[in-house]
């Protein structure tokens, strides 16, 4: 039985009519408001449950907008997609070029001698007509290629056209990179083919095996030849030699810069920090940081006016994560060293919080654009290592050098390397305190598993006998510190946010048992109650009843 069907007072107990009232009594009335009262106690535990259902949604928003700043940090935490650069060249019809984080600026001059082709190849007799027979040996004949150092043989059958062979040849499943091809002079067709690849070992050229008449390697006539792009940087190579490269795209000659040769000609390269662009991806960073922030402030507010909290105010939980965000802008960069870097902090590029009492932005990130601008004017790189350094590894000393890192196990730091050389082999090394993995035949130190430095690898320069101590810096800029945090705080399993959020439903699930207890209790009070009550009404109209009967009887002995 549901409470509301005691409550409305339309339940029946046994087969007793309980809103039909024998004795006069209201009792269904009465039991209602019985019931009521004890409902109080559910309502209380509705509000309780609700309380931490709204929580639980808060929670779940503020977890929304964390992961929607890690997309966006993702976006600019390597030192390429943050320190945007442009690249113009001085004589485009030569060569255009892109310049990535990674590029110098500056300016270098370019020749370029010749360019990468591939290799064209055409028929010195044509037919009347594409379906004219190319193939008058009555049987099957095989054309037969090698391009790159692949032989391709193509089966022709008897009575096939020029059109039939270069459809056979462009989807022979062995065909490497070659398309055929028809030309038309205006009197007869002829066939082409070409190497789709550019470069000296995209050589293309028709086998001695082939025995399709009129295709042998002396019927076609080479229109271009196949060779590599040659060019120099800054004058170099020297004399007569030239880089080399197959493609006429070269993304390997300047360090982040991608060059697009045209013809050959001579020009120069001017690389410049897009300044606009990286303040842009600068505002990017305040903005969204800024939108967690406001999201915990509005979470946690306090009214000292009217005494009045937020929904979670006090949360543990959400002040950690407001004290671990606030930390990483605010502190020195993972690895950076003052003695090394320009810029260890967010707070000389113009980056503060607002601690201003009563300002509308209190506690969020405050951008001086003047102060980055002037920043990025003087140094673009400095400021691109402090927001998006990904393990930009180096040390203190010319005695050691920064070697390399396992990603996704090395952690980044500032890790002192300790070891000891004697008889000018390596006898003992530490990093980070630690023992550390080394050979005696080797100069390299390589950080043990299970710690911070694991896979951190090290060569020793000088094997002077003697111990050292120096430090190795692995950088890891504000962005990918923060992508990596939140990544850990929105953790679908093990995160913190999702943690509270799980506790908060377990607890309002527990509420809810707590409500179902009470209402089957409440629902039982009430059966009871009527069944007591509807005995009570019985018994009042039996009394009645004996009343009437007595009155009746006695009026009948005076009337005698």
């Amino acid at each position: 039985m549901s409470i509301g069907d005691v409550t409305t007072g339309t339940t029946t107990s046994g087969q007793i009519n309980f809103q039909g009232l024998g004795s006069g009594t209201d009792f269904g009335t009465l039991i209602d408001k019985l019931v009521q009262v004890e409902q109080t106690r559910v309502k209380t535990y509705q509000t309780w449950k609700q309380s931490w259902l709204d929580k639980n949604v808060a929670f779940k928003d503020l977890n929304s907008k964390m992961l929607s700043l890690r997309t966006t940090l993702q976006g600019i935490d390597t030192i390429g997609e943050f320190l945007k650069k442009g690249a113009t060249s001085s004589n485009t019809t030569t060569l255009t070029a892109t310049a990535g984080g990674e590029a110098e600026t500056g300016t270098v001059t370019y020749s370029v001698q010749q360019l990468a082709k591939n290799k064209m190849m055409v028929t010195s007799s044509g037919y009347a007509t594409l379906t004219q027979n190319i193939n008058s040996l009555g049987t099957a004949a095989n054309f037969v290629y090698s391009y790159k150092g692949v032989t391709v043989s193509n089966s022709v059958p008897a009575t096939a056209s020029l059109a039939d062979l270069a459809s056979i040849i462009n989807t022979n499943s062995a065909n490497n990179g070659v398309r055929a091809t028809t030309i038309f002079d205006g009197s007869n067709y002829y066939l082409q083919l070409r190497g789709l690849d550019t470069g000296s070992n995209a050589s293309l050229t028709i086998s001695g095996s082939t025995t399709l008449p009129g295709f042998g390697s002396s019927n076609f006539l080479t229109t271009q030849n196949n060779q590599d792009a040659k060019l120099k940087i800054n004058g170099w190579p020297l004399s007569n030699a030239y880089i080399s490269r197959a493609s006429n795209t070269v993304t390997d000659v300047l360090a982040g810069i991608t060059l697009n040769l045209k013809s050959s000609g001579a020009g120069t390269i001017t690389v410049e920090t897009d300044i606009n662009a990286v303040v842009e991806n600068v505002r990017t960073f305040v903005n969204q940081v800024n939108v967690v922030r406001k999201q915990i402030q509005d979470l946690t507010k306090y009214d000292p006016n009217s005494k009045e909290g937020s929904i979670l105010t006090g949360n543990y939980g959400l002040q950690m994560i407001d004290t671990i965000m606030k930390n990483i802008t605010a502190a020195p960069g993972i690895g950076f060293d003052s003695n090394i870097d320009t810029y260890v902090s967010l707070a000389p590029l113009g980056l503060t919080t607002d601690a201003t009492e009563g300002s509308a932005t209190l506690g969020q990130i405050l951008l001086d654009e003047t102060k980055l601008r002037a920043a990025l004017a003087s140094n673009a790189y400095a400021v691109g290592k402090i927001f998006s350094a990904q393990y930009i590894g180096d040390t203190n000393s010319a005695n050691i050098t920064y070697s390399s890192y396992i990603s996704g196990i090395t952690k980044a730091g500032t890790y002192p390397v300790s070891y000891t050389v004697a008889g000018g082999k390596i006898t003992s090394a530490t990093i980070n305190g630690h023992a550390a993995i080394f050979s005696s035949n080797s100069a390299f130190i390589t950080g043990a598993s299970g710690k911070d430095e694991a896979g951190l690898v090290i060569r020793v320069n000088n094997l002077t006998d003697g111990t050292y101590t120096h430090n190795v810096n692995l950088r890891l800029g504000k962005s990918g510190e923060l992508v990596d945090e939140l990544a850990t705080l929105t953790n679908a399993d093990n995160g913190t946010l999702n943690i509270l959020q799980k506790n908060y439903v377990t607890i309002a699930d527990n509420i809810q048992k707590k409500i179902d207890d009470e209402n089957v209790r409440i629902a039982r009070m009430a059966a009871r109650l009527k069944d007591q009550y509807s005995r009570l009404d019985t018994l009042l109209g039996k009394y009645s009843q004996l009343q009437s009967q007595l009155t009746s009887q006695i009026t009948q002995i005076t009337k005698d």
